[in-house]
């Protein structure tokens, strides 16, 4: 397992909570994949990162669990009031590249990585009528794999809400395959 030190030793990367978790303590729940349906976001049925295109409930969770270990993180930022869209989309695109940051950490190592951002690598998705361009760097959200980020916080001591005009994202990377080492 990584320490505190080596995931904070370049200080570009800020973390503001971190918690590690064995995989099968993940709180998975179907009913989250269901809220996907709803499209709050406008990306279901659009990308092979968001369900029904990144697979079935019980296929995702079984390729999740393949992994071992998981490190999961946030970072929080400051908003001008909890209407600010701009400053949230600010604060989401930070978070992804600190989560390419800590991700840096695994190199080497099969993982997994979720975070708060679907999958926007193409101007348009090749889903569903060809296969991804780019499969070993798709990236999907935590809910998409079916993961209660409430639930998740929860667990792992982690503040899913850190007070008024802040946003919290969250990000998890799973590691440990034994299946797939590099």
């Amino acid at each position: 397992m990584l320490t505190k030190e080596e995931i904070l030793q370049d200080i570009s990367v800020k973390v503001y909570e971190y918690a590690y978790i064995p995989t099968q303590e993940i709180p998975f729940s179907y009913e989250v994949v269901k809220a996907c349906e709803k499209n709050y976001c406008g990306r279901y049925a659009k990308t092979w990162t968001c369900p029904p295109g990144i697979g079935s409930f019980d296929t995702v969770k079984q390729n999740c669990l393949l992994y071992k270990n998981a490190i999961v993180f946030t970072t929080c930022h400051g908003l001008e009031d909890s209407f600010d869209i701009d400053g949230m989309n600010e604060a989401r695109e930070k978070h992804e590249k600190i989560t390419d940051k800590v991700a840096e950490l695994f190199v080497g190592q099969s993982i997994k990585v979720m975070s708060a951002k679907s999958c926007s690598l193409c101007a348009k998705c090749t889903y569903p009528t060809s296969p991804c361009r780019f499969p070993e760097k798709i990236r999907s959200t935590v809910e998409a794999n079916g993961i209660s980020v409430v639930d998740l916080a929860k667990k792992c001591g982690i503040k899913y809400n850190n007070g008024p005009n802040t946003v919290t994202y969250f990000s998890v990377i799973l590691y440990g395959n034994e299946k797939n080492k590099k």
